[in-house]
């Protein structure tokens, strides 16, 4: 492995040719290969199986034509034994296999695909590198079909009755990105039987889908045939009026679910846990991710079918079960990384090396590279030029260290990719190098040149030769930066004393870290109080009252009823806030928060409700259940009317819980009196992933579900004293008055009010109300504010053992700051410079209150200046536009810097 240099050679040379397992057998690949571009470490590998070698004895190319006798095909499997005390299991899921259901022909019709598959078409790096094709003949399609639930929702010829929760927005996703690679956008078709958008700003996706032209057709097309010459496909569907309809289309996708991996039984036996009857790990709602053996949790779709939001925290949640597991243990095995001592180049000429990044074909199948990197060469101070197949990768790294070293290079630019992602990549390859970190200068040739001119290579090439120019001006008058170092503050604030609130402040409590709750009511417990069961049927209130002891009794744990913060200051690992107790005030200092702000049920403005008693929310249902339960049983009939205040014009998201907490709830109804008729009008049935079986089970136990669309919403009215709610059942076409004893509206989840908060932390709220995390994929509990994290419901509508997982991830996170003494804070700050004559316009405009005003004396004389607090400072440079006499500046972007890009855009002599 230390000597390959991923040169490729093997795999040139390499005669046996066999199906590329990445590219799903789309493609081929030799016995010698890489996996996939970006595989780290970027090592050649030779598959066993396949290889000439070793099934027969014979060729041995690949180790005489390798240039550093990286070939050993001595090596054998090890086994290696370690001591643990905690294990994760997290060994994802397995995709449907499709090829056991002949009325889709998925294996024998060329243009019957999964969505798999057709992911790697879409693919730049792909068989067909981003340029879409009919796998039958190679010509541009123009319709396209999604067959949704295949392997998933579906008893009869799969066995997996629960939901793989990812599909409906794959598909729609793989439609709209389809449309950009056809011209005139073709045709998109998604067959479904209900679109489950139920994650945050799904439905905004949804509703973004429809206007962009996406046909979505309420059927499960039953059979699919060869289309003429073998080309495309003829499928057969129902409507739900009862026509047989027959459509041709170029390719069909069959959106395949999540499936338990196929060795999850193997796997439960070896580490003594127990599966649920799909074969997922089972587990409580009230611990979501800590298997049936004490020491043993898991993350990930092993515990079921997730998108990938949800699987980041569940993975978090285990890693902040295991490090309380664990905490007498910690910091014990833990080592600092040490760097070189930093070079001062302060006294030298710039020599700086260009590296431009292929980027695999993301950036090289549009821009020439070449030609940008012979043009780098004639740049001025430029001492090297040279391309990267993919510069992230931890090889092409100590390459381009061993460049660095030996071309006695002071600055880089790297032409590649975002800066977001991968500067600080390139920083710490400097500082392991000895270099100073902010010598580096991106210019991003992929996000803002190669993916949006893809068309255009030429005048892609020649942008990309200006973005080179730029960097390379900028970075040849850049200074060494010094990061702050601020002491971190061991202490946690948390916001709110709902269940997710007092499970974060237990979680960091028993990391080791004084912790202070703050609840605005006066009792701890929130909406938690009004529940009854989960929808696993565990009892809710044993559990509340069991954490509420355990917050209060916690040694660690300072909870504060009747309380609210009123002000705050300070950053990431040094915060400060004064908070209101009854009539006092407490000061607390505290280096991360956890923000679980909570949610509220809304108030109908619809179906009578506050007009007729006998029209109740979920809430007052199930408070009613425990109250009055003989009024309960003595009730002849029930109806549920879905998505009340959610999924329209003034809350245009679904509110996630209320399907399954009006399946439960009809459930409970029939429990309590089977002879009961109970009815539940629904626009889209959104019981996702394993809750599928609840719904299985009301069905089964006589629950009439009933769809409307907005067209058509229920209306309801008070007839000779009975309570009628008026519905049009789309299989029937017949219009229905059912009279009903119960109303239960399943009314929208609305966010509390956070506007104090958002303003003192200085967050951000979503166009709905609720918290914005700071990547919805890859950072779901952290927040865009350094040092807050989020969780429950304040964040977006979630289930109890949801809202569970993802405040055990916020204390997770908020323990990585935590757990640091010292904390080293970005250098791009403000600075005052002599031309400041204090005449504080910048402080006006600061956004983080980060300028003041002073008095300074010089030559005897008193002056007003300015003073900039860095800790405080974002290095957003309102200041620096603002200021008429450049009187405060920005460390990595100062005027000169940016007027020296300025002028190399121009090709102007700065």
């Amino acid at each position: 492995m230390d000597k390959c240099i991923a040169c490729g050679i093997c795999a040139e040379k390499c005669p046996k040719t066999v199906p590329d397992d990445y590219n799903l057998g789309l493609s081929k690949r030799k016995a010698a290969f890489i996996l996939y571009g970006q595989t780290v470490p970027l090592k050649y590998v030779i598959d066993p199986v396949s290889c000439i070698y070793t099934t027969k004895g014979k060729c041995r190319a690949c180790e005489k034509f390798c240039p550093t006798g990286a070939i050993n095909f001595d090596e054998h499997e090890k086994i290696i034994n370690f001591n643990v005390g905690a294990v994760i299991l997290s060994p994802g899921h397995a995709p449907f296999d499709p090829s056991g259901l002949d009325f889709y022909g998925y294996g024998k019709i060329p243009d019957v695909v999964t969505s798999l598959e057709y992911e790697r078409m879409l693919s730049p790096g792909g068989p067909y590198h981003g340029h879409l094709e009919k796998p039958s003949d190679g010509k541009p399609p123009e319709r396209i079909a999604w067959i949704q639930c295949v392997g998933s929702r579906n008893t009869n010829r799969s066995a997996n009755g629960y939901c793989s929760s990812v599909c409906c927005m794959y598909a729609m996703k793989q439609a709209l990105i389809t449309a950009t690679h056809i011209p005139g956008r073709g045709e998109q078709t998604i067959f479904n039987m209900d679109i489950r958008c139920h994650g945050k700003e799904f439905e905004r996706y949804y509703d973004y889908a429809l206007q962009n032209g996406l046909r979505f057709v309420r059927a499960r097309p039953h059979t699919i045939e060869p289309g003429a010459d073998g080309s495309g496909v003829m499928m057969t569907y129902t409507t739900e009026d009862g026509r047989q309809l027959k459509e041709k289309f170029d390719i069909a996708v069959l959106s395949i679910g999540m499936g338990a991996p196929p060795d999850a039984i193997e796997l439960a036996a070896k580490t003594g846990i127990d599966l649920t009857s799909y074969s997922f790990v089972k587990t409580g709602s009230f611990n979501p991710v800590a298997a049936s053996r004490p020491g043993i949790y898991v993350g990930g779709t092993f515990k079921a079918p997730m998108n990938i939001p949800s699987a980041v925290a569940q993975a978090s949640a285990a890693a902040a079960e295991a490090a309380r597991a664990l905490i007498a243990a910690k910091g014990t095995l833990t080592r600092q990384k040490q760097y070189p001592v930093e070079t001062d180049i302060s006294g030298q000429s710039p020599r700086i090396g260009v590296f431009v990044c292929s980027c695999g074909i993301n950036i090289a199948q549009v821009i020439d590279v070449a030609d940008v990197v012979a043009y780098a060469q004639t740049l001025p101070n430029v001492v090297y030029a040279g391309n990267n197949l993919f510069s992230c990768s931890t090889d092409t790294q100590n390459q381009m260290g061993k460049i660095i070293r030996e071309n006695n290079i002071n600055r880089i630019v790297i032409a590649a990719c975002s800066p977001r992602t991968h500067e600080s990549l390139f920083q710490d390859t400097l500082k392991e190098l000895g270099l100073n970190g902010y010598l580096v200068e991106m210019a991003n040739i992929r996000n803002h040149n190669a993916w949006v001119h893809q068309k255009e290579p030429e005048k892609a090439t020649a942008k990309a030769k200006d973005q080179v120019r730029m960097a390379v001006a900028r970075v040849a008058i850049a200074d060494a930066l010094k990061q702050l170092e601020v002491q971190v503050v061991q202490k946690a604030l948390v916001i709110g004393g709902g269940v997710a609130g007092m499970q974060a402040a237990l979680g960091l409590a028993d990391q080791g870290f004084e912790t202070v709750l703050v609840e605005k009511s006066g009792r701890l417990g929130g909406n938690a109080w009004h529940l009854a069961t989960t929808s696993q049927g565990e009892p809710v209130r044993p559990m509340l009252e069991d954490m509420i002891a355990q917050v209060n009794g916690h040694e660690r744990i300072e909870a504060l009823t009747d309380a609210r913060i009123i002000s705050v200051s300070g950053i990431v690992g040094s915060f400060s806030s004064e908070v209101a107790v009854g009539d006092r005030t407490i000061s607390v200092q505290y280096g991360a928060a956890v923000l679980a702000t909570g949610a509220k049920e809304s108030v109908p403005t619809e179906y009578l409700y506050g007009e007729d008693l006998r029209v109740l929310t979920h809430q007052q249902l199930d408070d009613l259940m425990a109250s009055d339960p003989a009024k309960i049983r003595s009730a002849q009939s029930a109806v549920f009317i879905q998505c009340v205040g959610s999924r329209d014009d003034q809350r245009p998201y679904c509110s996630r819980l209320c399907c399954t907490h009006s399946v439960s709830s009809a459930i409970d109804l029939k429990t309590r009196n089977p002879d009961m008729n109970v009815y539940i009008l629904y626009r889209d049935m959104r019981t996702y992933g394993l809750n599928e079986d609840i719904y299985t089970r009301a069905r089964n136990m006589g629950v009439i579900f009933i769809r409307y669309d907005l067209e058509h919403k229920p209306r309801v009215t008070v007839e000779n004293g009975d309570l009628v709610v008026r519905v049009r059942d789309p299989i029937i076409d017949c219009a229905l008055a059912l009279e009903t004893d119960l109303l239960v509206l399943a009314a929208a989840v609305e966010p509390n009010d956070v506007g104090d908060l958002v303003t003192l932390y200085r967050c951000a709220v979503n166009p709905d109300g609720f918290l914005n995390e700071a990547h919805p994929k890859l950072r779901p509990v952290d927040m865009a504010v350094d040092g807050l994290f989020i969780a429950g419901i304040g964040a977006y509508p979630k289930p109890i053992h949801e809202s569970i997982a993802q405040a055990k991830a916020a204390a997770s996170r908020a323990g990585v700051v935590l757990s640091r003494s010292v904390m080293h804070l970005d250098a791009i700050k403000s600075y005052v410079t002599e031309n400041c004559d204090g005449c504080a316009l910048c402080i006006d405009v600061c956004p983080y209150q980060a300028i003041s005003l002073t008095l300074v004396t010089e030559n005897g004389r008193q002056l007003k200046r300015i003073e900039t607090e860095k800790a405080l400072c974002k290095g957003c440079g309102v200041c620096e536009a603002t200021c008429p006499k450049e009187g405060v500046l920005v460390h990595g972007f100062t005027t000169a810097q940016l007027r020296a890009q300025v002028f190399a855009a121009l090709d102007l002599p700065n």
